[in-house]
Parts: structure tokens; sequence; C-alpha cells
């Protein structure tokens, strides 16, 4: 009786210790060691918040940089803003500000953009139609708003043109506006390896978009009243390099206290991400276990004093 009951003991704790390393939950991995680089490594901005508003921080610590990329989609906290003189005065279109750092054992480079990126390697400028990302960007921008072929109907009797409005918005420093991406957080699913990165910005961008298109106001109501952009950016990972950019977003909480307009808006894009190494165990699980090793040499012991 005594030897089934040692023997109940020890299936249970089998059992239990078992079962606790399967039950180890899926943990959502972060971004860690976030430094800034790039050719203009001090053009950026940190903005932290206190859930209402995010203010900026100034002179700002690799540990700012980090604090600040801690939130989720449900609840997005501050900001990292590369290359944030793009909207300034004299901008050098040539240079990026990045951010990098590891997940999942991975490196993440996340990027603003150049004028190399949108119009082409060595392009300082482009024309509508050309084969490049400002024109791909710009009518996908068109297409998510609604923007039919019955809308330019009315514009051309103004002669405004899908070309003249891509004119505009170039010559306005549209993809300059659209360059500097704020980088909200940079979160990984454990089981399935996606990487999510929130992207702060305009709930409604028509503050940004209607003036870099050149529309006078009386024909500005033909554009929807809540246009939803994101800025770009651009990343590199597990040997591939590409841009990240999305037209729908949720509202954050937050806004900048400046101008309280700014961060309003989280936009979260996607990396189909490389799936991280199994978690190891946590230490109270492996000293559960080796406890359950002792009970089976315990009792080895105690059966040979037995005989």
């Amino acid at each position: 009786m005594k030897m089934t009951f040692h023997k109940l003991v020890i299936g249970a704790s089998m059992a239990i210790g078992m079962s606790a390393l399967a039950t180890v939950p899926a943990q959502a991995g972060t971004l860690t060691g976030a430094t800034i680089g790039g050719t203009a490594a001090d053009d950026y901005y940190v903005y932290d918040s206190d859930a209402k508003n995010t203010f900026k921080v100034e002179k700002p610590s690799a540990n700012d940089v980090q604090k600040v990329l801690s939130g989720n989609a449900a609840s997005p906290t501050g900001n990292v803003e590369l290359r944030a003189s793009s909207e300034g005065k004299d901008f050098d279109f040539t240079k990026n500000t990045t951010l990098t750092g590891t997940i999942g054992g991975k490196t993440l480079t996340l990027s603003s953009l150049t004028s190399d990126d949108w119009f082409g390697v060595g392009q300082k400028t482009t024309k509508y139609g050309s084969t490049n990302l400002a024109n791909t960007w710009f009518n996908q921008a068109l297409n998510s708003y609604g923007i039919s072929d019955s809308t330019f109907t009315l514009l051309a009797k103004y002669s405004y043109t899908k070309e003249s409005l891509f004119d505009s918005f170039l010559k306005n420093g549209g993809f300059e506006r659209f360059s500097d991406p704020n980088i909200s957080y940079v979160n990984q699913d454990d089981t399935s390896g996606l990487i999510s990165i929130g992207l702060a910005g305009h709930y409604n961008a028509a503050t940004l978009i209607t003036p870099s298109l050149g529309l006078p106001i009386n024909l500005s109501s033909l554009l929807p009243s809540l246009l939803q952009a994101s800025e770009i950016v651009k990343y590199t990972y597990d040997g591939k390099t590409d841009y990240l950019y999305s037209f729908k977003a949720t509202e954050s909480g937050l806004v900048e206290k400046g101008d309280t307009k700014s961060h309003s808006g989280n936009y979260e894009v996607t990396i189909k991400g490389v799936v991280p190494p199994a978690a190891v165990p946590e230490p109270s699980i492996i000293l559960g276990l080796l406890g359950v090793a002792g009970v089976f040499v315990t009792q080895r012991k105690f059966k040979k004093v037995s005989i």
C-alpha cells in the first residue's frame, strides 16, 4: 500500500511538472538594445507620454528611446520620430535616420526615407507615371480614399488631373512630409513570429494631404473629410529590405501637447518575422522537475536498503 502511495505521489509530481512545461505561456517579444544611427543620426525626437499627451523629451538618452517603445496597438505610448527635420527649410533629402535593435534574436532596422527610396537611386525628383515608390504610394492613397475617375471628371473642369495633383504634392514637399516615421512600438508574437510596428500619426491627415495637393478650398470638398495615411517606414530584417505604410488608423487616445493634433492616430504595420527560439522554462519549473528526479533517486535507495 505504501508503494502504491509513493507511485501515486511520483506520478502526480511528474504530471504537474510536465504540465507546467507544456503551459508556459507564449510571450510577446519586444525590440531591445535600441540605438539611433544613419547618415543623419542626430536628427530625431523622442516623445514620452502621460496617458493623455505626448511631449518632447529634451536631450534624450538611450534609456528614453527604449522606454517609449513599450506600448502596443491597444495602448500606444510615446514614440521616436526619425528624420525630424523633414519639413524644415533646406532639408537634405539624401540622408536618413535609423532605429536599430534586436527582436526574437534577429536584427531589425527601421529607417526614414530619402529621395532614393521614393524616386529611384540617384533621382532627385520624379514624374507622374514613373515606376517607383512615389507613384505606387500616391495611387494607392487615392484608391484608399475612394477618389475615382468620376471625381477627376469633376476636377478636370477646373484643369486638375492626377498628374497635376501629383506634381503639386511633389512640389509642396508632400513626400518629405511623409518620410519621417514616428515609431511607437515594435512587438513580436513568439508563436507566429509576426512583428507589429506602431506608427504614430494624425488620425485625420487631411490637414497634411489636402494643402499639399494644391486644391483651392472650394474644391477640397470633393475629397473625403477623413483622410488617413501613415508616414512610411523602411525596414531591413533577415536579409530583406522593404517599405511599410497604412491608410487605416485607430485612435491612440493621445495627442501631442504642443500642436494638439499629432500622434492622435495609431497605424499598425506588420512584418512576417522568423519564429523565435522556444523560450527556456522558468527556473521554478526546472527546480520542480529536479525535485521529482530527487524523489526517484530517494525511492531507489530506499528499495536497496529494504532488501
